[in-house]
């Protein structure tokens, strides 16, 4: 996958690093991101753990992964940590990352765009399963296996988990990230976390594209 920084205005950097750490809320010290941490009722976070616990029956009942899905969310800046780490038997954010989104073949995307269509070059929401590692145009790459209706061409368009250098391990809000052919991209040090989870897994791990 492509990857494209596009015409950016220099802008002021006003915003501090999004935390990675969460803990659950069953109990212990609570390491929230700023953005949450003022509000435990926010949408955010409520969506979080309503699609965590989703995500936990869903992949019970296809036999995944039970205890740890990857939650993707859209409707977040860019530029602002959206891969969350869920521990699902926990009901807690183990840590949260950068994340690109397709750009849908224009030169920069303004807002999102979805799509499934092959040649699209946008990113798809549903979940999908974590298949074999490669070693691709970008390096370590993981295949993704479209769950939903609305992903059910990922593995015909190539969309893969992947790294790339231009997504960086911090929180860069209010300047967004690169953008992607279509591929959940993410930090090379955020890959290997990733790794660390996907490879020691006996069960295919879900991530989880939503809005």
């Amino acid at each position: 996958m492509k990857i494209f920084a596009g015409s950016l205005l220099v802008m002021i950097l006003l915003t501090a690093t999004l935390g990675g750490w969460y803990y659950s809320r069953f109990g212990g010290e609570r390491k929230m991101p700023v953005a949450i941490e003022k509000d435990e009722d926010s949408p955010t976070l409520k969506k979080l753990r309503l699609l965590s616990d989703s995500l936990k029956h869903y992949a019970a009942a296809k036999k995944y992964n039970t205890q740890t899905g990857f939650l993707l969310d859209m409707s977040l800046e860019s530029g602002k940590n959206r891969f969350f780490i869920a521990d699902l038997q926990k009901d807690s954010i183990l840590d949260a990352g950068l994340v690109t989104h397709g750009r849908c073949n224009q030169n920069w995307l303004s807002g999102r765009k979805y799509s499934n269509t092959v040649g699209s070059g946008c990113t798809s929401l549903g979940r999908y399963k974590i298949a074999q590692s490669y070693q691709g145009k970008f390096g370590l790459a993981y295949k993704l296996h479209g769950l939903d209706s609305t992903n059910s061409n990922a593995f015909k368009r190539f969309v893969v988990l992947h790294a790339h250098e231009c997504v960086p391990d911090k929180e860069t809000f209010p300047l967004p990230l690169c953008q992607s052919d279509g591929c959940p991209t993410v930090s090379p040090a955020f890959l290997q976390k990733l790794k660390a989870i996907i490879d020691t897994s006996p069960q295919p791990v879900i991530l989880w594209i939503y809005e």
